[in-house]
């Protein structure tokens, strides 16, 4: 997000009208807009004790924050400025610069009091801005305009022993306290020390249970549990004191090295340390969250109370949750009169839509939620949900009315015509009648999209022509009766010419029956003839068989006695043969 997006130059964001104190609505409609998570820088000390100058350097500027020459207070109220934080660029930061503490012009001196409550339950980084060195008058500041105890909802008492810490310190902001023109050495017992070890020694407790070392302890254990991440700057005097009254103008080169180094460190630490504002429950700040808590801080302080951390919660978490809900639901009515288009065919179909679109809109609420532990914003939406569910049911059982009345009295009219026309006033109109109403109900049925209320609509329509069907029906009867009775006069006549006619029918049926049986016996007869010629021819057929059989026969058997007697006489020639060959052996022997 470019520089740009964020302020120009610082604004007042809580002022004061002499009577309370007042948020600027321009400051509040700006965090509104920083969606960003926010590092909130807050800055108290006594007035003209330089505040406003190390703010601009926090901001990278040379001017921006009032900064005076004169021993008269300049900053008024709370005054914000939102820059881009110079090594989290996913984040802003926010710079408070206050109304100086003890200002001898300020008629009503409550309001320092409320000012340094303001910056601490605001900030993420408090940076307690003193003179000189750490004193007693100091830490009573710090401890007494505070009243920690009762302003974070703990305890307030003189006994160490019920001092508790919250039970969430993730929204405390971490204390860095800046010594301006510090004049002591730093050391102890002859050894040197740090400036954390400055602020430690400083607050370290004494032994012993006297009033007097309990009045000296309650403040520095009271500072040390609700401020446990705690840093010391000192400050030498940045120029000759002939140039103090220009020192927004001064280049680097003309201020003290030793405070252009220690200026450079502090605004290293704030950069790089100081976290990002939360809320318990580590819930990160953003814009609109510290536009709530300024405005119910202001609310709490102007209406008497001590500002309550609690309190700011819960009024956060309605005002988040409201939101979320208004999100939730616009979500819902932009989705379902995007999908749906009335009527639907069934319920079910409107209920799958409906489910389908809820689940989303709990979804979206639920990703912007805060801190709805018990649900009670879940199920306020549920309910706002389920009303509109109810109400678009209404709607979609209107419009299938509507629809289908619509098409009824289009699909209908025809029929309608026609009866006025008479159409049906005839013998028999009143089935044709209920011949046209099933062909209309047919094509009323066919049409798509009628929605839930189809059905009954057609029953409504139907039910409210019954009484013209009846009348159709009486007409009919009445008719058909007065048909019948013309008809009845020339019955007669036409009886006797039937009767003739069916005489004479039937003569002619009498005679075509005898010629068809003539036709039929001629046929038979025919069909005998037939029947005898192929039986003469197979018979013949079976005659020449035989005969040609038996012929064939009677050659085979002369063929095979031939054959024997041949076969008889050669064998007498052999055997006479034989003999005469016996015969001459036997001679010469």
């Amino acid at each position: 997000m470019a520089p740009e997006t964020y302020m120009p130059e610082p604004m007042c964001l809580i002022g004061n009208n002499g009577e309370q104190l007042v948020a600027n609505h321009e400051a509040l409609r700006i965090l509104s807009a920083i969606t960003q998570p926010m590092v909130v820088v807050a800055i108290v000390g006594l007035y003209r004790t330089g505040k406003s100058y190390l703010m601009n350097k926090l901001a990278g500027k040379e001017k921006g924050f009032s900064v005076g020459s004169t021993v008269q207070s300049h900053t008024k109220g709370i005054w914000m400025w939102c820059v881009p934080h110079p090594q989290k660029s996913d984040h802003t930061l926010v710079l408070l610069d206050t109304e100086g503490l003890g200002d001898v012009e300020k008629i009503d001196e409550k309001s320092d009091t409320q000012i340094f409550a303001l910056a601490i339950l605001l900030s993420s980084t408090f940076v307690y801005n003193t003179m000189n060195k750490i004193d007693q008058g100091a830490i009573d500041l710090l401890h007494n305009v505070t009243e920690l105890t009762d302003l974070l909802q703990t305890r307030n008492s003189t006994d160490l022993n019920e001092i508790k810490e919250p039970a969430d310190m993730s929204f405390f902001p971490d204390l860095v306290w800046t010594l301006r023109d510090f004049f002591l050495s730093l050391e102890t017992n002859g050894h040197a020390i740090t400036p954390d070890e400055y602020l430690e020694h400083s607050l370290k407790l004494k032994q012993g249970s006297d009033e007097r070392t309990e009045k000296f302890n309650v403040p520095r254990l009271c500072i040390q549990k609700f401020f446990p991440v705690k840093k010391c700057f000192i400050f030498d005097s940045p120029a000759d004191r002939n140039k103090l009254s220009k020192l927004q103008t001064l280049n680097s080169d003309e201020l003290s090295t030793e405070f252009v180094q220690e200026l450079s460190e502090f605004c290293s630490h704030v950069f790089t340390h100081s976290k990002t504002k939360t809320l318990p429950g580590g819930i990160q700040v953003n814009g609109p969250r510290l536009e709530s808590l300024v405005v119910t801080y202001v609310d709490a302080i102007n209406s008497g109370a001590l500002p309550c951390m609690e309190n700011a919660v819960i009024t956060l978490a309605r005002r988040e949750n409201s939101a979320a809900m208004q999100k939730a639901v616009t979500h819902y009515d932009q989705q379902m009169s995007q999908k749906v288009q009335l009527p639907t065919e069934t319920l079910q179909q409107l209920l799958e839509l409906h489910r389908t679109c809820e689940s989303e809109a709990m979804e979206i609420f639920r990703k912007h939620s805060f801190k709805d532990e018990d649900q009670c914003f879940q199920k306020e939406l549920k309910t706002l949900l389920s009303a509109k569910w109810d109400e678009i049911c209404k709607k979609n059982v209107e419009a299938s009315e509507n629809h289908c009345s619509t098409l009824l009295q289009n699909i209908f009219k025809p029929l309608e015509q026609e009866v006025a026309q008479g159409v049906y006033a005839t013998p028999g109109g009143h089935n044709l009648f209920l011949q046209k109403m099933e062909k209309l109900k047919a094509q009323y049925h066919q049409q798509p999209r009628k929605g839930t209320q189809a059905e009954e609509v057609l029953q409504k329509y139907l039910k409210a022509k019954e009484q013209l069907s009846k009348t159709i029906l009486q007409t009919d009867k009445a008719l058909t009766a007065k048909e019948n009775e013309r008809k009845g006069e020339k019955g007669e006549a036409r009886a006797s010419a039937a009767r003739a006619e069916a005489q004479r029918l039937k003569a002619i049926r009498i005679q075509e029956e005898q010629r068809r049986a003539e036709q039929e016996r001629q046929h038979q007869e025919e069909l005998r003839q037939i029947e005898i010629s192929k039986a003469n021819f197979r018979a013949e057929q079976e005659r020449i068989r035989n005969q040609r059989m038996q012929q064939e026969a009677a050659r085979i058997k002369a063929e095979q006695e031939a054959k024997l007697r041949e076969l008889n006489q050669q064998l007498e020639a052999a055997r006479a043969m034989s003999r005469h060959s016996s015969g001459g052996d036997c001679i010469l022997l």
